[in-house]
């Protein structure tokens, strides 16, 4: 009678671990605006936006996020990438001064 119970109990241990997944990293300053404009990444580009602004606030000890500057950066940086392919998209901040 405890074998079956046993057996069932670890089937419900094992059938309730989350899978693995493959950890994925990217260099932020390899992305090209023609991956970001192709949707090429593991990420939105607001999400590369959201990291930029941390990136670049943090020299200037800035911890306030604006939703709609970030929205609008996000769109400049779309328009901009769609004209500029083969510019990575740090340069492509740094060209739209949004690092300030």
């Amino acid at each position: 009678m405890k074998l079956p119970l046993l057996l069932t109990s670890a089937l419900f241990v094992f059938a309730q671990m989350p899978t693995m997944q493959a950890q994925v990293t990217v260099d932020v300053v390899k992305i090209t605006c023609e991956q970001l404009s192709m949707e090429e990444l593991p990420f939105s580009s607001r999400e590369v936006i959201l990291w930029l602004s941390g990136y670049y606030h943090r020299e200037h000890d800035n911890t306030v996020i604006e939703p709609g500057a970030i929205k609008r950066d996000e769109n400049n940086l779309n328009r901009y990438c769609y004209q500029h392919g083969e510019m990575t998209v740090m340069d492509a901040v740094r060209n739209m001064g949004l690092g300030k």
